[in-house]
């Protein structure tokens, strides 16, 4: 196919091609009717001055020459032929011209029909001729006037705008191609840079935008375009890298609890002599490690489809939710006592994956703050804060704690899987809040998880 610079010089060759010759047409044409009048004048102008002499009233006799008119008259005088009612010339125009005589010329001389102007061929020579009727039946005169002078002129014309047609068609296919290369130049770079990317797959190429035109926007619009193709690009990465590292985590962490259940399996297959008491131990041994084991693996499918967009999202009264989370722990860890304080606030998201986010706040306070403790719970402007009375978090471990299997110092020897508060995190975030840890006053950690609200209503607090 050809290419659209091309395309353009043969267009812009093309219409201005066009427009040089309509206008050479016109105006030849124009010119070729102007110099043909200028002959007709001359004609008329002849045989007005030829009726004024009174020239036309008499019989011409053979041989005899027609007058011409007086010196004090002026104007031109060109060949002039007379002949009689027959046709027969009475009086030959100058030097060798010899001009053709047919019926109309006839019938001109009888009187039959009009003065008649005309065009014939003498010689090959192109003659203008007009015919008038001599006075009372004596014939008829011919003035003639030569094209040779027009044509010529005309035969110069038609060399002179053939030769303007071709330079003005090259001139604009000239400056068509030239103008063209700096028009479609962004468009090139363009062609380039998407041929360059399907080769290489590299998004990081950009086009320089020329100005604010069409063309300059479209440069612009495939910047942008190439900016998010590659956020996107960045961002899938990052999940792939994300998803291959929660596989790689959750493959060392299902390890351990996978070894010792089979290894209690193995011992309790064997039997032999082996004690009640011991037996019993071991079975319960298989169904705290099976109970991890199903915990580490619902918290991985958890993590795993956080990341993907929210659908079917509905207003969540928030409030409510944490009461049924607090009764919940509260069934879970009889001990603790929750001291709740909850604003009625609305939300919008996944109540399952927001309660499962409460959720884990509270286990994780009760898990940390030990039986007979008092967990502050408080739902105030979207922000709900958990704050337990246990050993607290380490400084050096809070930038760390939402992060994927990690255990701080006060976690390592408690059971857990690390991947409570990573969930939370993730939860947070794909609802467009956040999660935070501080120090609680006199000990312990305060976690505060902040959302989105949708229509705070009026304070309204419950105890647990």
């Amino acid at each position: 196919m050809m290419a659209l610079r091309h395309r353009l010089t043969i267009l812009a060759a093309a219409t201005v091609g066009v427009t040089v010759v309509l206008i050479s047409v016109v105006a030849y044409v124009v010119l070729r009717g102007e110099l043909r009048g200028q002959v007709d004048d001359s004609l008329a102008a002849q045989y007005q001055q030829a009726r004024e002499n009174r020239l036309l009233l008499r019989p011409m006799g053979r041989g005899e020459r027609f007058p011409p008119p007086p010196a004090r008259d002026g104007g031109p005088s060109g060949p002039v032929q007379v002949f009689d009612l027959d046709g027969d010339v009475v009086v030959e125009a100058q030097g060798d011209l010899v001009i053709p005589i047919d019926d109309a010329d006839r019938a001109v001389a009888a009187g039959s029909r009009p003065p008649l102007l005309r065009d014939v061929s003498s010689d090959g020579v192109q003659l203008r001729v007009l015919t008038v009727p001599l006075a009372r039946g004596h014939g008829a005169v011919q003035f003639v006037r030569s094209y040779g002078n027009v044509n010529a002129t005309l035969s110069r014309l038609r060399l002179v705008l053939a030769l303007l047609c071709a330079g003005g068609t090259l001139l604009a296919a000239l400056f068509g191609r030239l103008f063209g290369r700096q028009v479609i130049h962004p468009v090139s770079e363009l062609t380039a840079a998407a041929e360059h990317i399907t080769q290489t797959q590299d998004l990081g190429r950009r086009i320089e935008v020329p100005g604010d035109d069409e063309v300059g926007r479209m440069a612009a619009r495939f910047n942008t375009m190439l900016d998010t193709l590659e956020s996107s690009r960045r961002a899938l990465d990052a999940s792939v890298h994300a998803q291959r590292q929660l596989v790689a985590d959750a493959s060392h962490e299902l390890r351990t609890p996978v070894t010792s259940l089979r290894t209690n399996i193995e011992v309790l297959l064997i039997g032999g002599d082996l004690p009640e008491d011991d037996r019993r131990r071991l079975l319960e041994d298989v169904r705290a490690e099976t109970e991890e084991l199903g915990a580490l693996i619902t918290d991985v499918i958890e993590l795993a489809r956080g990341d993907e967009p929210l659908s079917g999202v509905e207003e969540v009264q928030l409030d409510a939710l944490v009461g049924e989370a607090i009764a919940r722990a509260q069934r879970r860890r009889p001990g603790v006592v929750f001291d709740a304080e909850l604003d009625r606030t609305v939300v919008e998201g996944l109540p399952e994956r927001l309660g499962r986010a409460v959720d884990n706040l509270l286990d994780n306070a009760a898990k940390y703050g030990g039986d007979d403790s008092v967990v502050e719970v408080s739902l105030h402007g979207g922000e709900l804060s958990v704050r337990d009375h246990g050993p607290g978090i380490d400084e050096a471990d809070r930038p760390h704690v939402f992060d994927r299997f990690y255990r701080g110092q006060t976690a390592r020897g408690r059971p857990g899987s690390g991947l409570g508060l990573a969930i939370v995190r993730q939860v947070a975030e794909t609802h467009g809040g956040s999660i935070a840890v501080h120090e609680g006053a006199g000990g312990g950690a305060r976690f505060v998880l902040a959302l989105p609200v949708l229509a705070p209503g009026a304070a309204a607090s419950a105890s647990g």
